[in-house]
């Protein structure tokens, strides 16, 4: 889905619509005067619906009935802001957490040179290397601009360049 560490956090059950299989991004979670704060995305091409897999639906599926539990484990300590992804009580969670949880998991995996951001980039590259046009990489980011998507994201895999070479001989010489 490519969604920055915010955006994540500030997914609302709300904004995922499991019968259309999209996600809208309507708000982020930052830090913001020492207070963690919902906030609108920064730009109007960061506000945007994307698809989501049917594997990714069946795994929020499994992930509300998991938050039902803990909610109710919680007790009148829970505060609900709708949040997908919020901390023990229902609050906005702290993307430093995240960051510390991520750290703890690639560690585990042995995975020490991957950083959380490089799981947006890699989704811009599965992107492209399943066909999808830049611009519509662009639109799932929430990029404004093409030339982020393409300079930034879009690193040129083998395959890609070879397919490329590959039919455009095939245009060439038929």
């Amino acid at each position: 889905m490519g969604l920055r560490r915010g955006e994540l956090l500030g997914l609302a059950w709300a904004d995922i619509d499991f019968d259309a299989g999209t996600l809208t991004v309507r708000q982020t979670v930052q830090r913001a005067e020492g207070r963690l704060q919902i906030v609108a995305p920064k730009t109007e091409r960061s506000r945007r619906t994307v698809p989501v897999p049917a594997q990714t639906l069946a795994l929020f599926r499994a992930h509300r009935r998991k938050q039902a539990a803990d909610r109710l484990a919680a007790g009148e300590r829970w505060q609900d802001h709708g949040l997908v992804f919020p901390s023990r009580v229902g609050t906005p969670r702290d993307p430093d957490h995240i960051d510390r949880t991520w750290h703890k998991i690639r560690a585990a995996a042995d995975l020490d040179w991957l950083r959380l951001h490089d799981l947006r980039h890699a989704c811009a590259t599965f992107l492209l290397v399943s066909g999808a046009s830049p611009r519509t990489v662009m639109k799932v980011l929430g990029h404004s601009q093409i030339g982020l998507t393409m300079n930034t994201y879009a690193h040129v895999l083998p395959e890609i360049e070879r397919a490329a070479v590959d039919q455009a001989a095939k245009h060439l010489f038929g």
